[in-house]
């Protein structure tokens, strides 16, 4: 007995001074009452939409932490009585299952004996991960935990302890915390769960690999219906709810978010270059700057996430059919695969290609192991598929995509409410979107020369000749039209916007200026180098989509120049605001009322009986459009933007390499290409009843005295009237110098006789 006894105490005594060494850091020191106050965790970034749905993130670990108010109380049952039934009981350490672990684990070192750890426990070893200490790597550890835990119970509350466990715990598939695992297995909110849903994601603490109910659904499910019978053993559930519960299939609806998926990848991703850079100029209260990956910061943007969708959807929709029409047309030739300069510019751009080259091999290494194939997914509309294929048919299958660009914005305050970059992000990062990618915009840009014209005060019901010119100063330069009998024929600004005629809006421009045509664009919201020539009428600068669809803004909304918007708001995790994104309402009018409405016409004529008038007659849209077409030569790029009061769309479409294109204009103009991805979209938004009204915006009712100054007459484009008014000229080509101040004696005289003449016939129109 006396022998026992001093065991007894000589054991004790060995515990204490065991216990003592860990408490005062022998193994390493331990977290003080101060360090505990601050614990935070790695918390991802959210980025919402203007309608509050989260679209994305920014993270190392994929983290949202959650309140206790926002917890299920079937999430809080069923982890108490799974992990710790007496956890409302103890100050952190449950003597009982101490005890069990001392005598089992730690002197019998039986480690399948179970942790005995309280949630307290476990907390602490989410919050400061175990270290090796070789064979006392178990006791030292369950010791350290111990007395962290005791620290943390002093200073939280069984409520916040609960939290901090939940929000830091992982769950698998490299999600952690609670409400992340709620979004990412069950697509809801934590305290949305229900029994059956809470007790997967707790049963999934035993082991999140094992238990995931995606990889293993069969095992999820068995733990599922253990950790029901635990909640109906502790009287959480009644017996008879678990007998029904535990009868339920698994059932997921497995949502996960990655930075190649979801929707708005393309502006996320220009989102988070900007981000970024706010981070590295903002510090946060204690002086250290902001960590976009780790700081949990509340991103509101402009996005309206069912717009996006229908951006995305009207998108998807018709790139598909293109694409195998496209796929189709060159089916027999395909003239790229044959282009050998082309195929070895795309890959030395290709990762594999510089990779090699980094290494020192020599182009001839390079080329063979470019032409051995090789297991690899590859991206089809149909979906992803794993293939063997070498590196260069690699490059020679992504050569033929067609991709395109998509912007909708709000004209009234320059909100931008959809944007798609592309057809797929993960496997074309390249956005057509932003103000770095430019192309050729064609016709689309032609809007701006008539504009200045009108601000000049010319007469939109003058007549131009359509007849064909050689500029003799610059380089026998002869732009022509896309159909011959435009030659032929006189125009007003109307008919010749609505045909887009090149050769009637070269005279245009020769009589408003470049430079007025030029400044307007600007001022309009065009930043890129415009080039003081005459092919500018033509679309010949390079311009991206984001310019393009802000300029026309000023045509939608009655005159004024907006600013692109889709940056609302930053908040902390806390909800708190830092840094307010407002609108800019003071804004400029760079036309005038009357040219705005004046344009709104023409434009809209443009749609309903001009290049675009395969927007009703195959489309079937009726409601009130403006917009323009756009084709670029050789069929490169179609560009479309078309518009209303309340929203402005602009597509563009065309390969990445502009080698590659379609042969034929009925095939790819901007009709063709560009213009249905906007019908389509417009189709959606008046299909939701919420944007019913947006998308059947019509435009202000005219004045008559601005309606009258359009008024033309048909019949004053008449073939044969104009040639018996201006004579028929059948001398070939003119040859004249471009003069775009309209300076020459000759040409003023012109213009005055065709402004008389316009005079005189409108006058007897009005009688």
């Amino acid at each position: 007995m006396k022998l026992a006894l001093l065991a007894v105490m000589a054991l004790a005594g060995s515990f204490l001074i065991f216990y003592f060494s860990v408490k005062l850091g022998a193994f390493g020191k331990l977290p003080d009452h101060a360090t505990l106050k601050k614990i935070e965790n790695n918390t991802a970034t959210e980025i919402y939409s203007a309608d509050s749905v989260l679209i994305g993130k920014f993270y190392i670990q994929e983290r949202t932490r959650a309140n206790y108010n926002d917890l299920s109380e079937f999430v809080v049952d069923a982890l108490v009585a799974t992990e710790d039934a007496r956890f409302f009981e103890h100050e952190g350490i449950d003597y009982r299952s101490l005890a069990r672990v001392f005598f089992k684990t730690f002197l019998m070192l039986d480690r399948s004996s179970g942790g005995g750890s309280t949630i307290s426990q476990q907390l602490a070893k989410n919050l400061f991960p175990r270290k090796d200490h070789g064979w006392l790597s178990i006791p030292v550890s369950k010791v350290k935990e111990a007395i962290i835990a005791h620290r943390l119970e002093s200073i939280y509350s069984k409520e916040e302890i609960l939290t901090l466990y939940l929000n830091t715990v992982p769950f698998g598939d490299n999600v952690y915390g609670i409400e992340m695992a709620a979004r990412r297995f069950f697509n809801k909110k934590t305290k949305n769960l229900n029994a059956q849903e809470a007790a997967v994601l707790i049963g999934m603490l035993k082991a999140n690999y094992s238990y995931n109910p995606r990889l293993y659904p069969e095992n999820s499910l068995a733990r599922r219906n253990v950790v029901l019978y635990q909640m109906a053993k502790y009287d959480y559930i009644t017996e008879a709810a678990y007998d029904s519960l535990s009868k339920l299939p698994l059932e997921l609806d497995y949502t996960k978010i990655t930075h190649n998926s979801g929707i708005a990848t393309y502006f996320r991703e220009h989102l988070r270059k900007e981000l970024e850079q706010w981070c590295e100029s903002h510090s946060k209260p204690d002086g250290s700057q902001y960590n976009l990956y780790t700081d949990g910061l509340k991103i509101y943007t402009t996005i309206d996430s069912r717009l996006q969708k229908y951006a995305e959807e009207a998108m998807a929709r018709h790139m598909s059919d293109l694409q195998a029409v496209f796929n189709k047309h060159w089916a027999s030739t395909n003239s790229w695969s044959s282009n050998q300069e082309l195929i070895a510019q795309a890959l030395k751009n290709t990762t594999r290609y510089k990779s090699m080259k980094e290494k020192g091999l020599s182009e001839k290494e390079i080329m063979k192991a470019l032409q051995e194939p090789v297991p690899m997914k590859i991206y089809k509309w149909q979906g992803e598929q794993e293939v063997k294929m070498s590196p260069m048919d690699s490059v020679k299958h992504y050569l033929t995509f067609l991709q395109t660009g998509v912007l909708a914005m709000d004209p009234k305050n320059g909100d931008i409410k959809a944007w798609v970059g592309g057809i797929n992000y993960e496997y074309f990062k390249y956005d057509h979107v932003n103000r770095n990618t430019k192309r050729q915009v064609g016709s689309t840009f032609k809007p701006f020369v008539y504009a200045a014209a009108l601000e000049k005060g010319m007469n939109p019901c003058r007549y131009i000749s359509g007849e064909k010119v050689t500029y003799t100063n610059l380089a026998d330069w002869s732009p022509g039209n896309a159909d011959e009998e435009e030659y032929d024929m006189k125009y007003t600004f109307k008919g010749a916007l609505a045909k887009s005629v090149n050769t009637v809006t070269i005279r245009v421009l020769e009589d408003v200026g470049i430079p007025a045509t030029i400044s307007l664009a600007q001022k309009a919201g065009i930043d890129s180098e415009l080039p003081e020539v005459p092919s500018i009428a033509l679309g010949t600068a390079n311009i991206s989509l984001m310019e393009m669809v802000t300029a026309y803004c000023a045509f939608a909304n009655g005159g004024f120049a907006v600013k692109p918007r889709y940056l609302a708001a930053i908040a902390d995790n806390s909800g708190k605001t830092l840094d307010l994104f407002k609108a800019d309402l003071t804004r400029e009018r760079i036309i005038t009322k009357e040219t705005a409405m004046i344009m709104n016409a023409m434009l809209q004529d443009v749609v309903n009986e001009g290049t675009a008038g395969s927007y009703r007659w195959k489309y079937h849209m009726k409601h009130e459009l403006a917009g323009k077409t756009g084709t670029t030569q050789s069929n490169t790029d179609g560009w479309f933007i078309g518009y209303n009061p309340e929203m402005v769309v602009g597509a563009w479409v065309g390969a990445d390499n502009p080698a590659v294109r379609f042969r034929s204009t009925s095939l790819g103009s901007g009709a063709s290409t560009a213009m249905p991805i906007v019908a389509k979209y417009f189709h959606k938004m008046q299909s939701d009843p919420q944007f019913k009204r947006q998308g059947n915006a019509a435009f202000p009712e005219m004045p008559d005295y601005v309606a009258r100054s359009i008024d033309c007459g048909s019949e004053k484009e008449d073939k044969v009237f104009m040639e018996w008014l201006f004579g028929d000229k059948k001398d070939g080509e003119k040859k004249t110098t471009f003069d775009d101040k309209n300076n020459s004696e000759e040409g003023q005289k012109k213009k005055n006789i065709f402004d008389k003449i316009g005079g005189i016939f409108k006058k007897k129109k009005d009688k």
